[in-house]
């Protein structure tokens, strides 16, 4: 997994040099410090997805860009079978999954999540709207000060500029779909 932070990295900071922009323009655009930026263009520190779409957006190119180094060519159909998806390794606290990752110009990114119940991720914020649907197990969401209990078959449609995070319940892996809205 490190050497894929570090190419991560390496296309985020190529991205930002040939933009011309500084890392501080970038921190201070990411809402961030400094620090943190140079950490995550070094690849020192597994960059949050939320940060990752964000710097897409910035740079006017697709996330599958930066995870992969590899643009997306398809523009009519994007047929990804079960467990082909683009396997998105940015955090250790969820298990990502990339449904659409071959689709170009995308305007909403399906996400299959794993949770592992050993984890407790901290809260993230992003841009768009977020729609989850819980598939296995139980998972417990929690956006500002409200917590919500999902089984399979709930769904929860959200802002996600409110801090948030999603975890497992009962000791046991949750997996839930995930479609942000960019």
């Amino acid at each position: 997994m490190r050497d894929k932070v570090k190419d991560v990295a390496n296309r985020i900071k190529g991205l930002r040099l040939l933009a011309g922009f500084s890392e501080e323009q970038m921190a201070a655009w990411l809402n961030i410090s400094k620090d943190s930026y140079i950490r995550y263009e070094n690849g020192e520190d597994d960059i949050p997805i939320s940060i990752i779409y964000e710097i897409a957006n910035i740079h006017g190119v697709d996330l599958t860009d930066i995870l992969t180094g590899v643009s997306p060519k398809l523009h009519e159909v994007c047929y990804v079978k079960k467990g082909e998806g683009l396997s998105v390794e940015r955090l250790d606290e969820y298990e990502f999954e990339d449904l659409a990752y071959k689709y170009a110009n995308r305007k909403i990114e399906p996400l299959l999540v794993t949770l592992d119940p050993k984890n407790n991720p901290e809260l993230v914020i992003h841009q768009g709207q977020e729609f989850n649907y819980c598939l296995e197990g139980k998972m417990k969401v929690i956006i500002g000060d409200k917590e919500y209990e999902l089984n399979p078959g709930d769904a929860l449609y959200f802002n996600p500029a409110k801090p948030h995070k999603m975890v497992a319940l009962d000791g046991k892996p949750a997996k839930f779909l995930t479609v942000i809205i960019l």
